[in-house]
């Protein structure tokens, strides 16, 4: 179920179902909303998202509530999480599932917000969007990337390519927006070669794995896997939660995998994945693909989760093609 397609004029709803958007900078939620408006989009906010409590958040109970008006206002077209964090899934049980059924809408976040975007899946059919937070609008230099693949991923019709930026930053923008360092960047990675063609379905790997065992657990058979983690992720722990992915049932279905670029607090080198994706028997004979541009670190594409995708990688090239109406 493809939500319809964002266009000039659109309301687009901001929710904080993880972290308050206090944390965010005054100049920031300007920018932000400054940027959204010059898409031609109108912005308008839950009336919980500055709740803040020891966590960080609000009670789960306000977090549902604006989750279930944005969904159920007749001129919300889209929907925007503030930023993520960590207690998402604490809202699985409590959402009305049949009301987001009956009223899609596109819905974009990532990092902790894959517990929603997972689930929505798994529960409804909808496809969600695991792209740009509200904040991430709020980036003042070199947002163009984001901003051309978000437009990409929520306007058009058309299937789409998937294509490495020119640069790359790691930078805390968020505390500097003028001391920025951008890296160029030497296309994807291939680190397995191959062809596949499958179900986008993934996001923040470690905060998938909190959906395993559950009724919210996506199908990894016939998937194209889309897998990140942040700098509290290293060489090891990521080891182990891929491991555990590959232990879930239609795991052995998994068509292919496209792993996003990891934060330089991590340690994961380039030599330290393919070493990861080479003792995985599991994944022997499908293209695997790294340093794609979604993830922690600047900039991010929006990558439709539950779309058909078709993946190439050899020493000819790498090819990343989404169609989100097959």
């Amino acid at each position: 179920m493809l939500p319809k397609r964002l266009a000039p004029g659109d309301q687009i709803r901001i929710i904080a179902p993880a972290r308050s958007m206090d944390l965010i900078k005054e100049e920031q939620v300007k920018l932000a909303v400054g940027r959204l408006e010059g898409l031609g989009f109108r912005v308008t906010f839950g009336k919980h998202v500055h709740g803040h409590d020891e966590f960080f958040s609000s009670p789960i109970e306000q977090r549902i509530e604006d989750l279930h008006e944005a969904f159920a206002d007749p001129s919300v077209a889209g929907i925007l999480t503030v930023i993520g964090g960590y207690n998402s899934n604490q809202l699985l049980k409590y959402i009305d599932w049949n009301l987001i059924k009956n009223n899609p809408k596109f819905f974009c976040g990532y990092s902790d917000i894959t517990a929603l975007s997972l689930a929505m899946y798994k529960k409804t059919g909808l496809i969600t969007y695991s792209g740009p937070h509200f904040s991430s609008f709020g980036v003042k230099h070199g947002l163009e990337y984001t901003l051309s693949s978000f437009l990409e991923a929520a306007t058009n019709d058309a299937p789409f390519e998937l294509e490495p930026s020119d640069v790359w930053s790691d930078d805390p923008w968020y505390r500097d927006q003028e001391n920025r360092t951008f890296i160029k960047q030497n296309g994807f990675l291939a680190i397995q070669e191959g062809s596949a063609q499958g179900t986008l379905m993934g996001g923040n790997l470690c905060t998938m794995n909190l959906l395993q065992g559950t009724e919210y657990m996506p199908p990894l058979k016939g998937s194209i896997l889309f897998l990140e983690d942040d700098m509290e992720s290293h060489a090891l722990t990521f080891d182990r939660d891929l491991q555990s992915l590959l232990h879930q049932p239609g795991a052995e279905g998994i068509k292919g995998i496209l792993i996003g670029r990891f934060q330089k607090d991590s340690s994961i080198t380039e030599e330290a994945l393919m070493r990861i994706i080479q003792s995985k028997k599991e994944l022997r004979g499908i293209p695997v693909i790294g340093n794609v541009n979604f993830g922690h670190t600047q900039p991010i594409a929006t990558i439709p989760v539950g779309a058909f995708a078709r993946i190439s990688a050899s020493s000819g090239g790498i090819t990343i093609e989404i169609d989100q109406f097959m």
